[in-house]
């Protein structure tokens, strides 16, 4: 492959690669700031993944430029470019699954740092039939059969 084909290669594969860390960064920063986590820890949880994203597939770049595929060159470009976007597109997904992970324990913790309301459960109607001289909708246990009350005995 000749020196102009190299280039024009490392040129498309840089401008590849940094369009889609732009893509994954703006909306991974979206991605985080629609949970219940801190806006700006995402935004910079976002950042960290965004540039681990462009190491790795920069240094993938730089060794599939040293990599002999295809014989003249625009079939050794044109075959380069077709594994360069199929390892972009493996990282990219990896990368989702990052932010995706970095959300839902966002979302947890939110879940688990919320305030808890203690709610009393709610009755339909009375339960057991009041007997006389209990007032209010929830009556007690009726009084014992020693009192003999309310009940009367012959």
């Amino acid at each position: 492959m000749t020196t102009n084909a190299y280039v024009a290669f490392l040129v498309i594969g840089v401008a590849l690669v940094m369009l889609d860390g732009l893509i994954i960064y703006q909306s991974g920063k979206r991605y985080l700031r629609g949970s219940h986590g801190d806006p700006a820890a995402g935004a910079s949880m976002t950042w960290l993944v965004t540039v681990l994203f462009h190491l790795a597939t920069l240094g993938v770049l730089a060794l599939l430029s040293t990599v002999d595929i295809g014989g003249s060159d625009l079939p050794g470009v044109v075959g380069r470019l077709g594994v360069l976007l199929l390892v972009l597109a493996i990282a990219h997904g990896i990368t989702l699954s990052v932010l995706s992970r970095i959300r839902g324990e966002q979302e947890a913790e939110a879940v688990i740092n919320r305030p808890r309301q203690r709610v009393e459960p709610e009755q339909q109607g009375t339960t057991v039939a009041p007997v006389p001289g209990q007032e209010g909708r929830f009556p007690t246990a009726s009084p014992s059969i020693e009192q003999h009350a309310p009940y009367t005995t012959p």
